[in-house]
């Protein structure tokens, strides 16, 4: 995402259109290296989207230490084409003391879902501090 403290949100350069308390909402254009021969999303560059709007927005718990995926599921529903731009949401489903479960979309403009998510975060031993 724009101004992102992870190098590889700033690649994907996502722009950040709501951000709360377990949730996280922004916009993807969907650039060329971010697809698959037929011209559409990779399914890597899909996760990618997901795993990392998740990462950014676990921070928004406000804990003393980072959290870091234990798994990452996903359902790749509806293809997203090259320039269209996408919107991805982010959002806790249950917080516990070490575990952080999320799920994930990604949706086109016209609502249709691209893909969904559901993940499992695991609380580290690095202070959100040192980062």
């Amino acid at each position: 995402m724009s101004g992102s403290i992870s190098p590889f949100g700033g690649w994907l350069n996502g722009t950040i259109r709501e951000a709360d308390y377990g949730r996280l909402v922004a916009d993807f254009t969907i650039r060329a290296e971010m697809t698959n021969p037929a011209g559409v999303l990779h399914g890597g560059a899909g996760a990618a989207i997901l795993d990392d709007l998740i990462g950014a927005m676990v921070y928004s718990l406000g804990r003393e230490y980072a959290f870091t995926s234990v798994n990452l599921t996903i359902d790749f529903l509806h293809a997203a084409r090259m320039g269209e731009v996408v919107t991805a949401t982010a959002e806790v489903i249950r917080e516990g003391k070490n575990i952080v479960h999320c799920e994930g979309r990604i949706l086109a403009s016209t609502g249709k879902i691209i893909a969904k998510c559901a993940t499992n975060l695991i609380q580290t031993s690095i202070r959100v501090e040192q980062i």
